[in-house]
């Protein structure tokens, strides 16, 4: 136990940060914004449970936050697990190169897919000239712009965590199974993948975090037509100025967050125990 004490007192200056810096706040813009009451904002978040237009946005963000986290997470996991286990001189520029993107700002990388996805874009172009489409189809403001847009953004998160636990498992445990008959196949996923999965749970619970709470590309790309809780938040924070209705929909997406953050350490610890 004496052990320990320098180790907490070290900590407590970063704790303290965080409850000062991100809980208080995030509490008082949860539980008392200015000029609502308790009350109303559980009044609120009824309504919002219960209205269809809500639900849809409700459900389109948890719909398109899991759509995009198995999208990264099939593409993130098999990247990761070559990156790991190559033995070129060049794996190390590979993954630099691979995980590039989280040095650019968001803005600048979605301001790309306006480009590629407008209706004169680069895409619709490409497919008329092909003569795939008589007219360059509408794919900016639409449910897939998001999800690409999204993809982009967090598949280096993914990649980067998958890379951490996949070279964390010992090769030889490779050699030892390909040693005693076992396919690369089967060695992939009965030795790698369970030994990997707490890697994949983080990997697949960040990018989801992100995919529900992520304001700026869903804005961009799917317009107010397409909206989120994220952009339906800084709707009514600064712009119908409702802060009741702000508070229940950041409850939700909190709500939200640690429900799959819960699901998420118990598929991890299962998959320990195993």
């Amino acid at each position: 136990m004496t052990s320990r004490k320098p180790a907490l007192l070290l900590l407590l200056p970063g704790l303290a940060f965080l409850l000062i810096g991100f809980a208080v706040p995030s509490l008082a813009m949860l539980f008392a914004p200015p000029g609502v009451t308790a009350g109303e904002i559980v009044g609120r978040l009824g309504s919002m449970l219960t209205d269809p237009y809500d639900l849809r946005i409700i459900g389109r963000t948890v719909g398109l936050g899991l759509i995009v986290t198995g999208i990264c997470v099939a593409l993130g996991f098999p990247i990761a697990y070559l990156l790991a286990r190559s033995t070129s001189r060049w794996s190390g520029v590979l993954l630099a190169l691979a995980i590039f993107p989280l040095l650019l700002s968001n803005v600048v990388r979605t301001f790309g897919w306006l480009v590629l996805l407008g209706k004169n874009g680069a895409i619709g172009q490409v497919l008329t000239v092909l003569g795939l489409v008589d007219e360059a189809p509408q794919l900016l403001y639409t449910e897939l712009a998001i999800v690409l847009g999204l993809t982009q953004l967090f598949l280096p998160l993914a990649i980067i965590s998958c890379y951490s636990a996949v070279a964390q498992v010992d090769p030889g445990l490779d050699d030892a199974a390909r040693g005693l008959g076992a396919s690369r196949t089967r060695t992939f996923w009965s030795i790698v993948v369970p030994l990997s999965l707490p890697g994949v749970v983080v990997a697949a619970t960040l990018v989801f975090a992100g995919s529900v709470t992520a304001y700026t590309t869903p804005y961009l790309l799917g317009g107010s037509g397409q909206r989120m809780l994220a952009t339906q938040l800084f709707s009514y924070s600064s712009v119908t100025i409702d802060w009741a209705g702000a508070s229940a929909t950041a409850l939700i997406m909190t709500v939200l967050v640690f429900v799959v953050s819960g699901l998420s350490s118990l598929v991890a610890r299962k998959g320990a125990t195993s």
